[in-house]
């Protein structure tokens, strides 16, 4: 047991403490090339964002410098140097500031001005951001104060996207977006916490020297202010994620619900609109009118899904398009007719397939026949078209089964196979004999 846990000791990979605080102090000041690498990846990222491209999304998050003077909070915490704490605030506001700043100008200049996805993600946080943030510093800093860094850094990065809520926290600002310049505005201030907080413990627990302060003071003001800003960012996450969970496990129930049980005969369903936050579920049918008995019905399945407290909304085709919003209308217009073209598909995709099993049923008929009067010991015919498969190809063929009661030698056998080609107008062509 003492040689696994054993396995989990840094102290032998730990680095020269003065390499460590070297190496985060270095990182935290933004100025000339560094204060350049950051515009230039606020530029990429809102790029990415404003094309809804995940990858250059990554890519500027790779380049961005944010998390030094993050680090420099959490370990100027750590150890008690009100110096680097000064510091890294300093550079943290400033490179915030520009950052803020270049996201905002680029985003009124930009001509797309829609929120796609990569965007909207951005802008409710939740405790599963706080975790990542939290798991993510801890990752980091371990990382920086190791002898193997490995390239956990890029992944840390990636993984804690202090990039792209603040370049989303610009879009919400040139576009007066304000409910997405807070939302993403604290998803940033959430990772800036709990990776200083994740940097502070760390330094704790590998036990990095102190510094001994002049004005005991002051490292109790700091202190004082840390942990409530820790619990003032924490709650309302909690809210959050638990409000995220609620709604995922409403709209599965509901789209169970809607699978199993909102079926109707004769009936296309148009359109489904799940609303987790009004708890509403809104069905747009086309088709046979439906009965309220039926609706009533559908209505009482709702609580064998958990879906006791939920609203149920029928709207029935044509008679739903009887509305005076125009918008509507022709949205449920086209609707409509894309389901009647889509049924129609369906109808000539299943009538071609009777037709073609009709059609080689009364071939079949027509050449039993033919061969019985050329041939009276022919008892019975089956004639189709087979896929022959191999290793590379497959070939469509046809095959006939005959079964006489006599014996047909190979000179009639030829004659058969012969004529059979020219009254189908088919080269693939096998027969097969069988005595009765």
């Amino acid at each position: 047991m003492k040689n696994i846990f054993s396995n989990f000791s840094i102290n032998t990979e730990k680095e020269d403490f003065q390499t460590i605080l070297d190496n985060i102090d270095k990182g935290v000041v933004f100025k000339g090339t560094n204060l350049w690498i950051l515009v230039f990846a606020i530029f990429i990222a809102s790029l990415g964002l404003n094309v809804n491209s995940t990858a250059v999304i990554i890519g500027a998050m790779l380049v961005s410098p944010l998390m030094g003077p993050i680090m420099g909070l959490g370990l100027g915490m750590g150890i008690n140097d009100l110096a680097l704490l000064k510091k890294s605030m300093y550079n943290y506001l400033f490179a915030a500031g520009v950052s803020l700043a270049t996201s905002t100008i680029y985003f009124l200049l930009t001509p797309i001005t829609g929120a796609d996805s990569e965007i909207l993600s951005r802008t409710s946080p939740n405790i599963y951001d706080v975790l990542i943030a939290l798991f993510g510093g801890f990752a980091g800093i371990l990382a920086t104060s190791s002898k193997q860094k490995g390239n956990v850094i890029p992944g840390v990065a990636i993984a804690t996207a202090l990039m792209p809520p603040l370049c989303t926290a610009g879009y919400g600002l040139a576009n007066f977006k304000f409910d997405y310049f807070f939302g993403a505005f604290y998803l940033f201030f959430i990772n800036t916490v709990f990776i200083a907080l994740a940097t502070f413990l760390t330094a704790k627990v590998l036990k990095f020297p102190l510094n001994t302060l002049a004005d005991k003071r002051e490292q109790i003001i700091a202190r004082r202010y840390f942990f409530p800003v820790v619990l003032v960012t924490l709650i309302p996450s909690i809210y959050f994620g638990y409000s995220l969970v609620q709604q995922n496990k409403f709209l599965s129930r509901a789209n169970q619900f809607i699978t199993n049980e909102a079926i109707f005969p004769n009936n296309y369903l148009l359109k489904k609109t799940i609303d987790t936050k009004n708890d509403l579920i809104t069905l747009t049918y086309g088709g046979q009118l439906i009965k309220e008995s039926e609706i009533s019905l559908l209505k009482s399945q709702l609580p064998k899904y958990q879906l006791d407290t939920s609203a149920l909304k029928i709207n029935q085709g044509f008679a739903y398009l009887n509305v005076e919003d125009n918008t509507s209308n022709n949205e449920q217009t086209a609707l409509l007719k894309n389901a009647l073209e889509e049924k129609q598909k369906r109808y000539l995709v299943l009538q071609a397939e009777v037709d073609s099993i009709a059609a080689e049923k009364q071939l079949n008929e027509q050449i039993f026949k033919e061969l019985k009067a050329q041939y009276p010991s022919v008892q019975s015919s089956i004639f189709q078209p087979v896929t022959k498969s191999t290793d590379s190809t497959q070939t469509l063929l046809w095959l006939l089964v005959l079964k006489t009661s006599n014996e047909i030698d190979e000179a009639e056998r030829t004659k058969i196979e012969d004529w059979l080609k020219v009254r189908v107008n088919q080269k693939n062509l096998t027969v097969f004999y069988e005595r009765e």
